[in-house]
């Protein structure tokens, strides 16, 4: 049985492909045309599916679309017209591509995979929702649904048990806590549906000054976590920004224009928005646990991507397991959808042992044997050195101890959005100058984000206060107060910004202004040659901790082939690139011809 889920034409469109209840393939279009968060529709994504799949369009059994795109219509169609004749504008500008393209789904998915089998369309959340229990371990939890709208619903709780899902409570749009998070994004000046982390790791550098004035003007929190947004504030129901002139008055001006200085008030803003977001999550968990009497939560939706509240859910909530769907935004409901259909819809049954989920490491895209690469390297004269694999971990972690940077490009490209070792940048956590290094001449991105560790699984809790797994970089923990520096006088009395190259610990290049750190645990059995380096560094070293983040640069999607992996490495300051078997060194390379400056297209303030 195959079961093609898709997602699209929100934000990071993707394709799973799903064969008698095994997870096959899933893709992000973004890796495949290299538009960030491309919300077109995914052929590329699905030809990649298909053909992982051994299979053609005509040979799916069966097509589930994350949404249903009729109800979506509706809430738009009902939103301006409650709102009329204010948003005649936005109206104007989204309603045609409704008409002419998104309500005709069932055609489209027809003509572009000449489909004639059954279409099922599983409500958004409900998506997001198996998207969060049937890859879990769990044969029964609670699940909990966050992010900024989907049909009409933007928060759903409910259980999980077998092959069933069911939705027990939902919070409908505009209330949204997902378009909260957005509204601030937007007004401290980054880009809705992208730089919602940035927001989260600036937070750190601020004072939850104005968290009260949120939780007093803007949202009416209850104590079972449900809400309402004060819609005064904000202008996404049917305007073209997400907030208006009374929510400037309120914080004290207009929007931060991109690109311009953060001020110490963009980070508080960042911290209270994050704070209460913390707040709203806690309180809903501890209301889904006593209403369900379960110990295990799942979660998805694209708030549930924030690792910095999934680390206090842990830590701080009533339930003693968590599992977080790795692609928990919108290309996730593509696996959701096709899961959905698989176990809701035709009833087949679901076998979960509690230790280990179905996601497979979310190692679920491309692999580029090292034919492949061998043919791409030598038909375009790139100077390399082929190794034997198992030299590559003492290699590369010398590399790293002579405080290199280095593209690591291994097996199949992960499925969501962080790097877990497959589509890495990687470097010496220990080093005090390689965040600063890596953040300015590498990503070309704000000095201020910081970077996450890679470390053993048996390891973590020796560098961090955390004792347990998270595989896909979605909690965050404390390191340990023993690998802590003890700061000077001076130091403590910096603020904001100031903060950011002070050392802080052992492995200060991991390690945040507030001492947390996002944590990637590494296994053997997932992923075995990452493991084997690290551990051979921990053993030359001392130190099973490297820093990981994603192979690409600001404003481009991870990178997918060995070309997307070349052309980054050329266009920054890695100094080695390892491809498969074959290291590239930087020194070696000829200078791209007819190459765009990178580094000028994103200098930062």
């Amino acid at each position: 049985m195959n079961i093609l889920g898709i997602s699209a034409f929100y934000h990071d469109s993707a394709a799973t492909l799903v064969q008698d209840g095994r997870i096959t393939a899933a893709a992000q279009e973004e890796r495949f045309t290299r538009k960030k968060h491309d919300p077109s529709f995914p052929d590329n994504a699905i030809d990649y599916c298909l053909e992982a799949g051994g299979i053609t369009g005509g040979e799916v059994d069966l097509v589930a679309f994350y949404e249903k795109p009729f109800v979506k219509f509706e809430r738009i169609l009902e939103t301006y017209i409650a709102f009329a004749p204010v948003g005649i504008k936005s109206f104007i500008k989204s309603i045609p591509v409704w008409i002419k393209q998104k309500l005709w789904m069932k055609e489209l998915i027809r003509k572009e995979l000449g489909f004639r089998g059954k279409i099922v369309f599983p409500e958004h959340h409900y998506s997001h929702a198996a998207s969060a229990f049937f890859p879990s371990p769990f044969q029964e939890a609670a699940f909990l649904t966050v992010d900024g709208v989907g049909e009409w619903t933007t928060t759903s709780y409910g259980i999980g048990k077998g092959n069933k899902i069911e939705i027990l409570s939902e919070i409908h749009f505009p209330h949204s806590l997902g378009l909260l998070y957005s509204a601030f994004t937007y007004y401290t000046g980054f880009k809705v549906n992208s730089g919602e982390y940035k927001v989260m790791g600036l937070a750190p550098y601020g004072e939850p000054r104005y968290k009260d004035v949120i939780l007093e003007e803007l949202i009416d929190l209850k104590e079972d976590g449900s809400f309402r947004l004060n819609m005064e504030y904000f202008d996404y129901c049917v305007g073209l920004t997400m907030t208006n002139g009374k929510f400037d008055r309120l914080f004290g001006g207009p929007p931060r224009r991109p690109e311009t200085a953060l001020e110490q008030r963009h980070m508080d803003l960042a911290r209270s928005v994050q704070e209460v977001t913390e707040e709203v999550m806690l309180r809903m968990s501890r209301h889904i646990h006593k209403e369900t009497g379960l110990r295990k939560l799942c979660l998805a939706g694209g708030v549930a991507l924030n690792c910095v509240a999934n680390g206090r859910l842990l830590n701080e909530g009533p339930f003693e397991e968590i599992w977080i769907q790795p692609a928990a935004g919108d290309s996730g409901g593509a696996l959701g959808a096709a899961l959905f259909a698989w176990y809701q819809y035709l009833e087949n049954p679901r076998a979960a042992d509690g230790t280990k989920d179905f996601q497979q490491g979310t190692y679920l895209g491309p692999r580029f044997e090292n034919s492949y690469i061998s043919e791409y390297l030598n038909r375009n004269d790139i100077p390399h050195t082929e190794l034997d694999e198992e030299d590559i971990p003492e290699k590369i972690a010398d590399l790293i101890a002579g405080e290199n940077v280095i593209g690591w490009f291994q097996g199949r490209m992960e499925f969501g959005p962080r790097a877990l070792g497959s589509r890495s940048i990687i470097g010496d956590a220990r080093s005090p100058k390689m965040q600063e290094t890596m953040n300015l001449k590498i990503k070309f991105r704000e000095s201020f984000r910081p970077f996450a560790p890679s470390v053993l699984k048996e390891r973590v809790s020796d560098f961090f206060e955390f004792d347990g797994e998270s595989p896909y970089m979605l909690l965050v923990a404390p390191v340990r107060k023993e690998i802590r520096r003890e700061m000077t006088e001076e130091e403590k009395g910096l603020f904001g910004i100031e903060q950011l190259n002070v050392v802080r610990s052992s492995i200060p290049a991991v390690t945040h202004v507030d001492y947390s750190a996002r944590i990637q645990t590494v296994d053997g059995e997932t992923n075995p040659l990452y493991y084997r380096m690290i551990k051979k560094f921990d053993e030359k070293y001392g130190c099973p901790v490297i820093i990981n983040t994603s192979f690409n640069v600001r404003g481009e999607p991870i990178v997918c082939t060995p070309e997307d992996a070349f052309l980054c490495f050329m266009r920054t300051n890695m100094d080695y690139l390892i491809m498969g078997n074959f290291l590239l060194e930087k020194k070696r390379q000829k200078p791209l011809e007819d190459d765009i400056d990178w580094r000028k297209e994103f200098e930062l303030d």
